[in-house]
């Protein structure tokens, strides 16, 4: 019994593992089935050539049974009985066949159409799910990595290349610290050079011994030709460290930090741009870092240390180095930067370096270099500081050597005694366009040596109506202008080291008109432009604005508590310097006296003061004599007023223009400073303008002048319509009772 239990587990074992053979087989053969199998082309034509042949033969087996079936069925008919009832049944039968056959046929068709009718109701009480086809953009089409049809186990591509092994990036270039090279790294690897042609020296020294074939000389020469060689090569391969330090150590520096020689043109422009220094237009040499390197004569150097310059402003630093070049430039920058010393210092070079000859002849030929200013005070401002830097350069011949000569020639003085001096010979005047022009009418000046001009606050001399006196003084200068083509210009810059026959002419302005650019295209060439700080110039955000819009009544008593407050401050009353702008010369005279009954000490400035009167005024609200100047728009430009402190708009100005240099009368040269003005509603002209300044400024607007009409848009501005929105006084239509 044992036995055959025995044998049963055994047979019963034998079948299972039958079966799990079986099955596992099974599973391989479905496995494979599933995986596509490769054929070759040859393969894939004998396949489908036997799938055809398979069709054929089961179409040819088909008709061969539909044709035995119909010709046994015939054959029966003829052998049955003919009778009545058997040929009836027979018909019915046959009837009712065909009928089964055609119910069969239509019957598919039927519930394929019941089916797509079903469908339709499941869909639309169901909800049908809707299969949306995403559209990819552009930029998903190719994001996707390629899909081999294999899977990555069948990759056999590490087993033919071993290459395939070692999937990193190799980096062949170390850290990359410089466009993916590093220098270090590479300086390491390369040191091998060196230890190359020792190795190669001492191999051809033992092949030279082994051989014996060169004398005792021979061997001595090669040894030294080798040393020498080995020596040029140590010393090229330690100067190439060295440049590698030293390019590595410039570039982590600052440009403060490196010599004027290592500077980058990077280095540059970072340096403009810390500075606000916008050059634009033609070409300009690089910018003044500090006063050291500067390449003027040993007595301009010691005339700057003794007025005590520390450092150039950033228009002198841009400014100087183009007009120590001769090259025609536009300065535009905000009051107090300093452009009086950026034009004078390239003008007392140009006249030290000019040959005594063209000195000796200033009486007969005129002055050697002219300035032109607007207004007398900047006139003469212009000359002082003139004097300043010039005064211990000396130029002509040795046995007529003298000081640079400097002459004002303004309205308001003797034109005779400006004459007189004129004769005895100007190296650089300094006028106003109408004195100037009447000094030539009158015979006392001519400009037949003049190269040099500038005219200093432009803009102010086209607004003032010398238009015509300064193309005038500009026809009449004997100076060639120089070429209009920019190659030729260059030429000319580079021949005229020695010769001073080409016209140097600059430009300073705080704005740019129409008028003022045209008068630029007629006599420059090629000029560079340099902008300090805000392009809109004048946007001067270190002033604190303050609009008070108030009745016309009221601006005396508002006047009063706003001077009362400032000098009577403990904080402000040792400093305070305070400008009172009013519109009209009898404005001035009235504000005064008003200022004066309240115990305040007032000066006044326009013009109809003569000029020593003008001059007395200045002087004492500068020594500190007078708490207050009144004055007119005189006083609104140019002028050398240092530390003013408070600027108040008694009345306010019709023009945005005018209210900008106002009251940057304050705040220049980097200092803080306070703008008061009164705003009534007659000033109409101003409010929109005013409002969009002070908007830019980031300073506060008040609600009257917001909310203002007036302040909405500008006048004239229509809208798209055609009709006017903002009307001005001209266009008012004033009705009589």
């Amino acid at each position: 019994m044992e036995e055959i239990s025995r044998e049963k587990e055994r047979v019963a074992r034998i079948a299972r593992l039958a079966e799990e053979k079986y099955a596992i087989k099974q599973k391989e053969i479905e496995e494979a089935a599933k995986k596509p199998k490769f054929m070759t082309q040859k393969e894939r034509e004998e396949a489908a050539l036997a799938r055809l042949q398979q069709r054929a033969k089961n179409a040819a087996t088909a008709t061969s049974s539909s044709v035995s079936r119909t010709s046994s069925s015939s054959v029966s008919s003829k052998f049955a009985k003919v009778n009545d009832s058997s040929f009836d049944r027979h018909r019915q039968n046959q009837r009712k066949e065909s009928t089964s056959k055609s119910s069969s046929q239509a019957e598919p068709t039927m519930t394929r159409e019941q089916e797509k009718e079903l469908a339709a109701l499941k869909d639309h009480y169901l909800g049908k799910k809707v299969n949306k086809k995403k559209v990819l953009k552009a930029s998903e089409k190719f994001s996707k990595n390629f899909q081999f049809d294999w899977e990555p186990s069948e990759d056999t591509s590490g087993e033919l290349n071993p290459l395939y092994k070692r999937r990193q990036v190799n980096l062949l270039f170390g850290r990359g610290y410089m466009a993916g090279v590093d220098m270090r790294e590479q300086r390491k690897k390369n040191s091998f050079v060196t230890e190359l042609a020792r190795k190669r020296q001492l191999e051809q020294k033992l092949a030279d011994e082994q051989a014996g074939t060169l004398t005792a000389e021979q061997i001595a020469k090669r040894q030294r030709d080798r040393e020498r060689e080995l020596r040029r090569m140590q010393e090229w391969e330690a100067n190439r460290e060295r440049e590698i330090d030293n390019i590595e150590a410039e570039r982590v520096l600052h440009w403060s930090d490196k010599a004027l020689e290592n500077m980058s043109e990077r280095d540059w422009r970072i340096f403009r741009e810390d500075y606000d220094i916008i050059l634009r237009g033609g070409k300009a040499p690089n910018p003044l870092r500090k006063w050291s390197e500067a390449t003027f004569p040993t007595s301009v150097m010691e005339a700057v240390k003794l007025m005590g310059f520390e450092k150039p402003s950033p228009i002198q630093m841009q400014s100087i180095p183009i007009g120590m070049q001769r090259r025609d430039c536009i300065g535009i920058a905000e009051t107090g930067s300093g452009k009086t010393a950026a034009f004078l210092i390239p003008i007392i070079c140009y006249v030290s370096s000019v040959p005594p000859s063209m000195v000796t002849r200033t009486p007969d030929q005129g002055p050697l270099a002219l300035v032109m200013a607007p207004t007398r005070e900047l006139a003469l401002q212009i000359e002082a500081e003139a004097k300043r830097l010039s005064q211990l350069t000396k130029i002509g011949e040795r046995d007529t050597e003298h000081i640079v000569k400097t002459l004002s020639v303004v309205g308001g003085q003797n034109i005779e005694d400006q004459g007189f001096k004129l004769r005895e010979g100007i190296d650089i005047l300094i006028g106003t366009p109408g004195r100037l022009m009447d000094c030539m009418d009158s015979h006392y000046l001519v400009l037949n040596q003049c190269n040099y001009v500038v005219l200093d606050e432009a803009d102010r001399m086209i607004e003032e109506g010398f238009e015509d006196q300064v193309t005038g003084i500009l026809d009449s200068m004997g100076g060639l202008l120089k070429s209009e083509n920019e190659a030729e210009l260059e030429a000319q810059l580079n021949a005229a080291d020695n010769e001073f026959k080409y016209r140097v002419t600059m430009m300073f302005s705080a704005t740019m008109p129409a008028i003022v650019e045209k008068l630029a295209k007629t006599y420059l060439r090629h000029p560079a432009i340099i902008k300090i700080g805000d392009e809109s110039s004048g946007k001067n955000k270190r002033i604190d604005q303050q609009v008070h819009f108030l009745n016309a009544g009221k601006k005396l008593a508002k006047l009063y508590d706003t001077v009362r407050e400032i000098l009577r401050n403990s904080k402000t009353r040792e400093t305070a310097k305070i400008i009172v702008f009013v519109n009209e010369k009898k404005g001035c005279d009235l504000v005064a006296r008003a200022v004066g009954k309240e115990g305040f000490y007032a000066t006044i400035l326009h013009g109809g003061k003569s000029q020593d009167q003008r001059d007395e005024s200045l002087a004492g609200f500068r020594d500190g004599t007078y708490d207050l100047l009144v004055a007119t728009d005189v006083a609104g430009r140019g002028l050398d007023i240092p530390d003013v402190t408070h600027v108040i708009n008694y009345d306010v100005p019709k023009e945005i223009e005018k209210y900008c240099h106002r009251i940057g009368r304050t705040g220049r040269a980097g200092k803080e400073g306070v703008a008061i003005s009164f705003l009534t509603d007659q000033d109409e002209d101003i409010m929109y303008d005013l409002k969009t300044y002070l908007e830019a400024t980031d300073m506060p607007v008040p609600p009257q002048l917001a909310s203002h009409p007036m302040a909405k848009a500008a006048p004239g501005a229509r809208d798209d319509k055609g009709n006017i929105i903002s009307k001005s006084k001209r266009d008012t239509v004033i009705y009589s009772g």
